[in-house]
């Protein structure tokens, strides 16, 4: 985090102001229960919200476990919340930083079930967008957590960084 923290406090208000756009969204949804342009924005916006609390749950992780990451310098740089520096991290690091997403997921799901009212369009449409990003995580993230876990090696992809050896 060493000399992240003005990128730090850029990320946590784009991403307070998303959480912020998807409640009023919410509020004329609610007002409006059958229509389906308000209905879609709000599910467009929870799916959105529930990946960014997947990601703010991975980097509270690698903050947990002390990782070592880089923040985008932009706040629309990249569709992640940081880069994972493989080389500088241990397997326990990467392991620490995996859970924390599926922990937030795992807690985003419940408390969509339980908040969100029941009957709306809005609701169906935003609990089957929720669906289908678990899905994604099963399909994209647990196979490399598994192949870690089984002694294979930290993911290389666009959400680590390997760095370069000195020239």
């Amino acid at each position: 985090m060493r000399g992240q923290w003005g990128r730090l406090c850029m990320l946590v208000a784009r991403d307070t102001a998303i959480l912020g756009l998807t409640l009023w969204v919410w509020q004329g949804s609610l007002a409006t229960p059958d229509a389906w342009m308000p209905a879609i924005a709000a599910a467009l916006l929870t799916a959105i919200s529930g990946y960014v609390l997947h990601e703010w749950g991975h980097l509270l992780g690698a903050l947990y476990k002390r990782c070592v990451f880089e923040l985008p310098a932009t706040p629309f740089e990249t569709f992640f919340l940081f880069r994972f520096k493989r080389d500088q991290n241990t397997r326990p690091q990467f392991f620490g930083m995996a859970l924390g997403g599926f922990i937030s997921s795992i807690i985003t799901v419940i408390a969509l079930v339980v908040i969100l009212p029941w009957g709306p369009l809005a609701t169906t449409l935003a609990l089957t967008l929720t669906g289908l990003g678990v899905i994604a995580t099963l399909i994209i993230e647990v196979p490399e957590f598994l192949r870690v876990w089984r002694g294979g090696p930290i993911p290389a992809g666009a959400a680590f960084i390997k760095e370069k050896p000195p020239q």
